[in-house]
């Protein structure tokens, strides 16, 4: 499937995109944050779902402080 954005959040001119892509290497899925366009953080997660999960999950801690959606 590749790279898929999941959401994007801006918030005073910077954004954070938040991408799952497969991982070739294995049967794993991996979670990938962009501050601005670089890297932050990524982590690998057993399953799509799993990954989708915690994905949302760090929408809404970062919707709480502020930042707001855009595609």
């Amino acid at each position: 499937m590749g790279v898929v954005r999941v959401w994007r959040l801006r918030k005073d001119h910077t954004w954070i995109d938040a991408q799952i892509r497969d991982c070739p290497e294995s049967d794993e899925v991996e979670i990938r944050f962009f501050y601005d366009g670089a890297l932050l953080l990524a982590r690998r997660w057993p399953s799509r779902e799993q990954a989708r999960t915690h994905a949302t999950d760090r929408l809404r801690d970062l919707q709480r402080v502020g930042w707001t959606t855009h595609w």
